[in-house]
């Protein structure tokens, strides 16, 4: 079966839309399973070009996955001994970031990081091999999922093998006490958590959201408390949780909008039990 295999629509990027195309059509992946090798076998290494945190150039870096190790691996020096990040295949997720990378191969990768999220952006000039390493991913979560959940069934996992983000975009928050200025942050909507960011492409959120369910107290309000100032965008969001209200503001009404259906969504979505786990246990920096 060809799962891992992300399918492909007529809003799919044009990397994966293309590479999909090759590989039923040109390389017969899809009926000569052997030539699967390169993303199934439960094993990869190579080279591909990593974003630096600090500096933000891209340097050539020597990546394993091991299913074995449930993890991928990256190297600074490539004779180095010891990784230097090493990303648990439990928490790992790939998304195409074409125009946030700024190239139209570029991939993000986040994992976990002492319960926070961590980014890392990787590209490689070849789009069949970026490709490869995208469904290396998603067969190594498969396999990891299938002994995770063995009574569930494969159309079960197949969503959890990667998923692209909700929502990301530009808006001004403010803090835990209300009375500081807002500042512009970047947000991303990762399934619950919402994180932001001061710039798209740093490596650790600024802060991150737990979003729960309506049933535990979670809402989404247009607008903002009469007293609010210092907001400079004028179409504001009020997100309740049982501890406290986080306010944002949007630069336009339907930038307002696209949020408010967004975390409607996420509110109305019942919670999961392992999901309850989580909301223990995070963590977010105000």
């Amino acid at each position: 079966m060809f799962l891992h295999h992300r399918s492909v629509g007529p809003k799919s990027l044009g990397l994966l839309r293309e590479q999909w195309i090759r590989a039923k059509y040109e390389r017969k992946e899809f009926i000569h399973s052997e030539k699967q090798e390169p993303y199934s076998a439960g094993y990869r290494e190579g080279f591909l070009w990593k974003r630096g945190r600090d500096n933000g150039q891209f340097l050539s870096r020597k990546f394993v996955l091991s299913e074995r190790e449930g993890a991928l691996k990256y190297f600074n020096k490539n004779d180095a001994k010891e990784p230097k990040a090493i990303m648990k295949i439990e928490h790992l997720n790939a998304t195409f970031q074409p125009a946030k990378i700024g190239n139209p191969h570029g991939l993000q990768i986040t994992y976990l990081k002492d319960n926070s999220t961590r980014n890392i952006f990787v590209y490689h000039e070849d789009g069949k091999e970026i490709v490869d390493w995208f469904n290396a991913i998603r067969a190594a979560r498969f396999h990891y999922l299938q002994v995770a959940f063995p009574g569930a069934s494969d159309v079960d996992l197949v969503p959890k093998l990667s998923r692209n983000y909700l929502k990301e975009g530009y808006m001004e928050k403010t803090g835990p006490k209300q009375t500081e200025g807002f500042k512009k942050r970047w947000f991303t909507m990762d399934d619950r958590r919402l994180m932001y960011f001061k710039d798209p492409l740093d490596a650790f959120a600024r802060g991150e959201v737990f979003i729960g369910s309506k049933e535990n107290s979670y809402k989404v309000l247009e607008g903002l408390p009469p007293s609010t100032q210092g907001n400079h965008w004028q179409h504001g969001i009020t997100i309740v949780t049982p501890d406290r209200k986080f306010l944002f503001a949007c630069e336009t009404e339907d930038d307002q909008l696209e949020w408010i259906t967004t975390f409607q969504k996420v509110i109305s979505r019942p919670m999961l039990p392992q999901e309850y786990a989580v909301e223990a246990h995070f963590k977010h920096k105000p």
